[in-house]
């Protein structure tokens, strides 16, 4: 039997989790409180979970990329909302170009690693 796919949804932990909802709510994603230690976070048809769970090996390891229509516009985007002065250890890495596409980084407050790009 084949479904169709509609979503993915990944979940990932905050080590602190009220500072986290903070920098995802500044980062342009709307929360849906679904539970007291677990938000759903939406921007457009994109989402995930954040969740009130830190682990640290495991947030240290966890990456997510984001594909946006042009990396250059949200890398500008980025820079004007001062999320390395509002969030303690929040680094945001410039755009690089590689043979597959663009990308920029964010590091956000727990220390997860969110990759921004585009596809050639």
């Amino acid at each position: 039997m084949i479904q169709e796919v509609k979503s993915i949804r990944p979940f990932i932990g905050a080590a602190n989790f009220e500072i986290s909802r903070s920098f995802y709510r500044d980062l342009g994603f709307e929360e849906v409180i679904l539970e007291p230690k677990l938000s759903l976070f939406k921007r457009q048809e994109t989402a995930f979970y954040l969740q009130d769970y830190y682990a640290k090996d495991w947030v240290d390891n966890t990456m997510v990329f984001m594909e946006v229509n042009n990396t250059d516009d949200f890398w500008k985007e980025l820079q004007t909302l001062n999320l390395t002065e509002k969030y303690k250890g929040v680094k945001l890495v410039p755009v690089r170009t590689m043979d597959w596409g663009k990308e920029c980084f964010v590091h956000d407050p727990s220390g997860i690693l969110w990759h921004f790009g585009e596809f050639f």
